[in-house]
């Protein structure tokens, strides 16, 4: 899915409100320090790793996609890392056309580079989360393409190769390290939003997909995963009490469609309550719990807005999801769930779900929205380094950490910006995100400092780009997961 300038229509734009931007006020840069402060004192931290929508080409030269469709993935590094073809370019140009593909996705030397800077980053980490699309955009159509007369079942293993070797990848990079991956819209056997529920892929992706789990997760894993993409895992010490539900939510998708084109609500109703059961249990238990997922839940922003659709006429928001059912059912657990981590959109973003029902005894729930690797929009490839308190799983600071171009061929990685000296939080809490997105509302005209900040860090690597000018309907989003919110908050009311 594309970001909010995801296909370019907005790319470009004039962004009058950054225009001028003050200097930071004394009171602010005084809590800045004093955050800082806290949060590198702390004893307790673990540094964990945040990837996601990367996205893997594997048809970049497509002279070497024959090899890689009958090796084994063992084999698949030895072969993307021979030279390209001399013709590689206009094949792929030639592949691309014929799939009406935009953009282009994360080729072979872009993944090594990505992982390198990974390793030199975040060796530290405890755990590394990937929060969906492995695979490139229109893969279905390029393997058709080049194999016309290929069978389901080729295809599928083909799939499955692409998936197991970025996982693999991912794992030999941070040797040792936990490596928890969601399902992506693109991450199918069938086609982009399309899935069948207890399918053969699902089961065949089940041992790689909770590979490295502890011995007493591992089992149950498996069951859920064949059955509907999802599992539970604890995460590793020195965490304390806290586990990772990692969802499958292409069921939820407003998008989404069986391998044969049919409408099937069930996957989705099996899911939530699962996850219902799962948070439930851990609330029982005095544990803390993280949720991952590739769609977020809330307003699609981007479509909203390029479509024209004229929201205090009466026209309906378009939505990510095909139903509210997974927001309220997180909302209600705002006491359970330390942290939401969702991608899709490729832009590094912050959500706030609000308490269900305006309980004031819940703060909510903080969603991290995790950039990409991809470039595919225009943006460069990054990924964020958290720091995490164990003891009680808050996320208490991250970096981004941003490519210096699209390619990955002699860049240079660098952090893009810090959270806690960009916004003054002393975390990424659910009270840091609603106070932050509080401070962005306010801002009339993204006038405000923490507004220009946000739009700057947005689109990685493309400062002052496009958001500006859509600013007081995205702002909305943030806060406003239901149709019937964001609507109010757009519309002033009315």
């Amino acid at each position: 899915m594309q970001g909010i300038c995801g296909n370019g229509v907005m790319r470009g734009a004039a962004v009058a409100c950054l225009v001028g931007m003050c200097a930071a006020a004394t009171s602010l840069a005084a809590r800045v320090q004093s955050t800082v402060a806290r949060t590198r004192a702390s004893t307790s931290t673990v540094q964990a790793l945040f990837v996601s929508d990367i996205h893997f080409e594997p048809f970049w030269d497509p002279a070497k996609v024959e090899r890689l469709n009958a090796a084994r993935v063992g084999e698949w590094k030895a072969i993307l890392a021979e030279p390209d073809a001399a013709d590689r370019g206009a094949r792929f140009a030639e592949l691309q056309e014929t799939c009406h593909a935009r953009g282009e996705d994360t080729a072979y030397a872009l993944l090594a580079s990505s992982l390198a800077a990974m390793r030199a980053r975040a060796g530290g980490a405890k755990f590394a989360v990937v929060s969906g699309d492995l695979m490139a955009h229109s893969f279905s159509c390029k393997y058709a393409t080049l194999f016309p007369l290929a069978t389901p079942a080729d295809y599928r293993a083909f799939a499955e190769k692409t998936l197991d070797f970025v996982l693999a990848s991912m794992r030999e990079a941070m040797p040792g390290v936990p490596v928890y991956a969601a399902l992506g819209n693109n991450d199918s056997d069938c086609g982009d939003y399309q899935l069948d529920a207890n399918s053969a892929f699902l089961a065949g992706e089940a041992d790689e997909f909770t590979r490295g789990l502890a011995a007493g997760d591992r089992e149950e894993a498996r069951r859920t995963f064949a059955m509907g993409g999802y599992y539970s895992a604890g995460l590793p010490a020195p965490m304390k009490r806290a586990k990772l539900l990692v969802l499958d939510d292409l069921f939820m998708s407003r998008r989404y469609e069986t391998c044969g084109g049919k409408d099937d609500h069930a996957p989705a109703a099996a899911e939530i309550g699962w996850l219902a059961q799962q948070l439930d249990s851990a609330r029982k238990r005095g544990e803390k719990v993280w949720v991952m997922a590739h769609i977020p839940p809330g307003v699609d922003a981007y479509s909203t807005a390029t479509k024209g659709k004229d929201i205090c006429a009466g026209n309906k928001p378009t939505m990510f999801l095909g139903s509210e059912a997974l927001a309220e059912t997180m909302a209600r657990f705002g006491d359970v769930i330390g942290l939401a981590i969702f991608a899709h959109t490729h832009m590094d973003e912050v959500r706030w779900l609000a308490p269900a029902g305006g309980d004031a005894k819940s703060a909510g729930v903080a969603i991290k929205m995790v950039p990409s690797i991809s470039p595919i929009d225009g943006n460069d490839p990054a990924f964020t380094v958290a720091t995490i308190d164990a003891a009680t799983a808050t996320l208490k600071d991250y970096r981004v950490i941003a490519a210096g171009n699209m390619t990955g061929a002699d860049t240079t990685w660098a952090e893009e910006y810090d959270f806690a000296k960009t916004y003054g939080e002393r975390d990424f809490s659910a009270a840091s995100a609603r106070d932050l997105i509080g401070q962005l509302l306010a801002a009339q005209g993204a006038k405000g400092e923490a507004s220009q900040s946000y739009i700057r860090n947005y689109d990685v690597g493309q400062p002052a780009r496009d958001l500006g000018v859509v600013w007081p309907m995205y702002a909305c989003v943030l806060k406003n997961d239901a149709a019937s919110a964001f609507r109010s908050c757009v519309c002033g009311g009315k």
